[in-house]
């Protein structure tokens, strides 16, 4: 007779999501130095963007139309881009690539020998990516409205939704990117270096889309995390004249929440499929 499949209840599930959170977090407190270079990182970044990103802002004509109301804010663009930004960047680290970490250090076979809710193991990555990250994107953001100017805050429910709309769908990337990793193990490092420096530039993280040409722009109207951008980022500044940039705002707005909706079923779902070939192939406790 076939056994029944095992089923994790909800206090298993939550048991799992718990122990593996404070795994998690008992490893990265281990590292205090990372703490140190985070946070010496986010202010490099902060910097150095924050002035290449203010070279689109410096014409007399905006200062003159900012000042009367009428111009979208440097500080706007450049800080609610960039707290988007540390979350897409994270997402890839912390989500998808710690899976691989698990892989290097011997656990991740016995992991899913266990009974334990794999789901709950997956999701439970998510949580130092929203405390952490969310701590230097506030950080981030302080020191960049420190050296731009005001920041801008208007439509904060909207915002709020847009943001967790977009940070589920960035969740559902990074499971996404776990399933990558199962598959191409540490070409998945040089893969995340390499789409950093591609979502700085077609989701103009730090400048306006305006300022892209065509071609990369194109690239920019078919990728849903452009798009949560330049919502995002609009809706905060009080949709100033010309933004959103890429569509109209009902149109955005239907594609963030799509990609907040779908994204992580369909995330999940590449992972659970590429989990279940690596125990056939019996390529877990490869590296």
């Amino acid at each position: 007779m076939k056994r029944p499949a095992y089923t994790p209840s909800l206090a298993s599930f939550w048991s799992t999501f718990v122990a593996m959170a404070r795994k998690e977090f008992i490893i990265m407190t281990r590292y205090p130095v990372n703490f140190i270079a985070s946070f010496g990182q986010v202010f490099l970044i902060v910097t150095i963007f924050t002035l290449a990103g203010s070279l689109f802002f410096n014409a007399p004509s905006d200062q003159e139309a900012l000042e009367a109301g009428e111009g979208s804010s440097p500080a706007g663009v450049v800080v609610y881009g960039f707290i988007l930004y540390m979350f897409l960047s994270d997402t890839f680290w912390n989500i998808g690539y710690s899976v691989r970490n698990e892989q290097t250090q011997g656990t991740l076979e016995q992991l899913y020998l266990s009974p334990a809710s794999k789901f709950a193991s997956l999701v439970s990555r998510v949580i130092n990516t929203l405390v952490w990250t969310g701590l230097l994107s506030l950080t981030g953001a302080v020191v960049m409205s420190l050296m731009i100017g005001n920041l801008p805050f208007h439509n904060p429910v909207l915002g709020l939704y847009l943001l967790v709309l977009t940070l589920s769908g960035t969740f559902g990337m990074g499971f996404a990117f776990a399933a990558l990793t199962l598959a191409i193990k540490e070409t998945a490092n040089t893969i995340a270096n390499l789409l950093q420096f591609a979502i700085i530039v077609v989701c103009a993280i730090f400048f306006p889309f305006s300022a892209l040409p065509a071609v990369v722009r194109s690239i920019s109207y078919v990728l849903p995390p452009a798009y949560a951008v330049d919502a995002f980022r609009s809706a905060l500044m009080g949709f100033p004249p010309g933004f959103p940039e890429l569509a109209p705002f009902p149109v955005e707005f239907v594609i963030v929440t799509a990609f907040g909706l779908l994204m992580p079923l369909v995330g999940y779902l590449l992972y659970r499929r590429a989990e279940d070939k690596a125990r056939r192939d019996g390529s877990l406790a490869e590296y």
